[in-house]
């Protein structure tokens, strides 16, 4: 296939205005198509989805919307992110998590009502179809945890029912991931 029909044959991509902690679509069915099929955002009843930073700034790289500022003028893809970065601490290694999780077929969601930075849902569930069956918390190779920090994560997921996930960011920006869980003797 030419280069020309293969731009033809891509949906364009969905505008979105970004404010200072998320995004909001216009109204368009391809803006509700990328909540409908991949659960980003939440769906507002004005028929604009509304999309955190991170699920913002996932869908820019992938070319899906494009970020505009108030006065319409489109944002990169690396502004973006480097506002980003001085915004939220340790936006990096949650973005390379989430980026990861989206990348490997699963939805991940903001967690902050879990005490956590995301929860993600199993294969083929959505969020409201079922619970979430893990909590991720990204960390830095290199950076130190208190074995208190390490309780409390791990007191986190027990408490809210889900398995506990610690997604380590190496130096290539690859992620591995490790389930950690209480065991009784």
């Amino acid at each position: 296939m030419s280069e020309e029909k293969q731009k033809q044959a891509l949906p364009e991509p969905v505008k979105a205005h970004l404010l200072k902690t998320r995004a909001v679509t216009e109204n368009t069915d391809a803006a509700k198509e990328l909540f409908n099929t991949g659960r980003y955002g939440i769906l507002l009843s004005s028929g604009k989805v509304q999309l955190s930073l991170i699920e913002a700034i996932y869908l820019s790289e992938k070319q899906k919307i494009i970020l505009l500022d108030q006065r319409n003028k489109e944002i990169t893809f690396e502004n973006c992110l480097k506002k980003s970065q001085k915004q939220e601490h340790n936006f990096w290694a949650k973005y390379c998590v989430y980026k990861d999780i989206r990348n490997r077929g699963y939805i991940i969601k903001t967690a902050l009502k879990f005490g956590a930075d995301f929860r993600v849902y199993d294969r083929g569930i959505k969020p409201g179809e079922d619970h979430a069956k893990w909590v991720v918390f990204p960390v830095l190779e290199g950076s130190t945890l208190t074995w208190h920090d390490f309780s409390a994560k791990n007191r986190v997921a027990h408490s809210t029912k889900k398995r506990l996930l610690i997604g380590i960011i190496d130096d290539e920006n690859d992620v591995t991931y490790y389930q950690i869980s209480w065991i009784r003797p």
